[in-house]
């Protein structure tokens, strides 16, 4: 009996993950011909059928599901022998898959990226930027070695490191009567067209939280998935939203928005770096925490605002 590989494996997971040959090939960079030549060797190795192939699609068997669930493990496993190996060659070397959320990796990325040229040259550094769900799921199943995202963090056996805190602040258009230094209040926000991102972005959920809004008349997304286009639509005078503060030197800069903090105690989220716990790259990921750290742009006038106690985090 020929042994099953880790190619093989490898092959399987991409099926099984997609669904459907074609893209798993593209997933795994080969031909459709050659993938589904490995798919059958490793049936034949298990001798058991893994895949149901029928007109209208493919679906996994009882066997193939249960398969699958190992072959993640073991696909992790491996990943994970490999980055022990690596830790010889130095901290923050060899290859390092990075996911980031989409409110968080167009301000920290690229200072990040200058650091790591500068400071790590033999660090081979592939990101991935998605949604907190994606990346999560990614991490737990061995896509990703860590991710940043706003916490608490859901999934089993991860480790978390704290980042900074992000405050959240009220964009309004130039145009909004605002009298002085105004601190801003959930009121404001009441008979106001609020813009915020598409479902599934956690910091929507975070601004609904904080408001105590549910769906209403009153909330717009249409489709929107960038703070870049929010900020855009605020100072066109569509409506007004809740900014974070990461993103202000780059989403106001060049618009004509007024940036206003909150009442204390004023909403934020609690940036972090998390990893799988099993993984034996802890500290190579907490010296990529400390850099991400330093990469935490300036604060905007915070003592011309202080007024009390920071407020408490917002929880998506």
């Amino acid at each position: 009996m020929n042994p099953v590989t880790l190619k093989q494996l490898r092959y399987f997971d991409a099926v099984a993950r997609t669904l459907h040959f074609g893209r798993a090939a593209e997933v795994c960079c080969i031909t459709q011909p050659a993938l589904s030549m490995q798919i059958l060797e490793l049936e034949r190795a298990l001798a058991t059928t893994l895949i149901e192939r029928a007109r209208t699609g493919i679906r996994l068997t009882t066997a193939g599901v249960e398969v699958a669930k190992r072959a993640s493990r073991m696909l992790c496993d491996a990943d994970d022998l490999v980055a022990f190996c690596a830790l010889t060659q130095g901290p923050l070397s060899g290859q390092l898959r990075l996911g980031v959320i989409p409110t968080v990796a167009p301000y920290l990325l690229p200072t990040l990226l200058a650091k790591l040229k500068a400071g790590y040259p033999e660090l081979e550094l592939h990101v991935r930027e998605t949604q907190t769900r994606q990346l999560t799921e990614e991490l737990i199943d061995g896509k990703l070695d860590c991710i940043v995202l706003a916490l608490p963090a859901e999934g089993r056996e991860l480790a978390t490191m704290p980042l900074f805190a992000d405050r959240f602040l009220l964009a309004v258009p130039k145009s909004y009567p605002f009298s002085g230094h105004v601190r801003a209040t959930r009121e404001m926000i009441e008979d106001e067209r609020l813009l915020l991102l598409e479902e599934g972005h956690c910091l929507r959920d975070q601004a609904l939280a904080y408001c105590d809004l549910q769906q209403t008349s009153q909330i717009n997304t249409l489709g929107i998935s960038t703070l870049s286009t929010v900020a855009g639509m605020v100072a066109a005078g569509h409506g007004i939203t809740l900014l974070p503060e990461i993103c202000l030197d780059v989403e106001t800069r060049g618009r004509p928005i007024v940036i206003a903090p909150f009442v204390a105690p004023e909403p934020f989220r609690s940036l972090g770096l998390v990893w799988r716990a099993s993984s034996p790259r802890a500290s190579d990921f907490r010296e990529l925490g400390r850099l991400l750290q330093s990469c935490q742009p300036p604060e905007r006038d915070r003592a011309r605002w202080s007024g009390g106690k920071r407020g408490a985090r917002v929880k998506a």
